[in-house]
């Protein structure tokens, strides 16, 4: 069986098995304790920040990764053909979420979005299968800033004759992403606003802190 990370109150569950709405409390609580940091960072958007997520900290866990192909696909629109997104942060998105509609019987392809063509070969900027020219795809992202990333990836899937049908981000840190993404038309839902990752990491870091006070 496998299962998940341990919890605050050390309980332990299966993160195959347990309704989502408790896999989502789990999920946000690995968000606070693997991804998120307070500090001076400077973001890939040339924003500073007092705040950063590594969201990679989250997709890469074996079992943050199980949590986030299974919720990520219970949110998708029913009519995807597939799910794709810009490398490097959506390359395990898109993989577990693949992965996880596998298990459950359902083929759902993932497509990794270059930055740049590929330098030899055919020069293309989509990895994965073909898909027929129309198929619905879902743009998957694990931090949203500006949404510029998610909308080069669409813009790109876009020219190659597919159609977006929506944006879904793991983490949307609120500086102007929603609005990008209603400019060009494109449905947007994250599973986490920041809002709510800051409100439960100070929860946490309170009781860690009263926890040492105490030894």
């Amino acid at each position: 069986m496998t299962e998940i990370f341990r919890s605050p109150n050390e309980v332990s569950i299966s993160i195959a098995t347990v309704d989502l709405a408790t896999l989502r409390q789990h999920l946000l609580d690995l968000f606070c304790q693997a991804a998120y940091r307070e500090g001076d960072f400077l973001l890939t958007s040339g924003q500073r920040s007092s705040y950063y997520i590594n969201g990679k900290q989250v997709t890469l866990h074996p079992q943050g990764a199980l949590a986030v192909g299974r919720i990520v696909l219970s949110q998708l629109p029913a009519d995807t053909d597939a799910v794709a997104g810009l490398t490097l942060g959506a390359d395990p998105i898109v993989t577990a979420v693949s992965v996880v509609a596998a298990y459950e019987g359902r083929s759902l392809p993932a497509l990794i979005i270059r930055k740049e063509p590929k330098g030899h070969g055919t020069r293309a900027y989509i990895e994965g299968l073909d898909l027929p020219a129309g198929s619905r795809i879902t743009v998957l992202e694990d931090v949203v800033t500006t949404g510029q990333s998610a909308l080069k990836a669409a813009e790109r899937l876009q020219q190659a004759g597919y159609q977006v049908n929506g944006v879904i981000a793991l983490v949307d840190r609120q500086q102007g992403g929603t609005e990008c993404y209603q400019q060009a038309g494109l449905p947007f839902q994250p599973l986490f606003q920041i809002t709510e990752i800051q409100q439960r990491w100070a929860e946490l870091h309170a009781s860690k802190t009263e926890v040492e006070q105490h030894k």
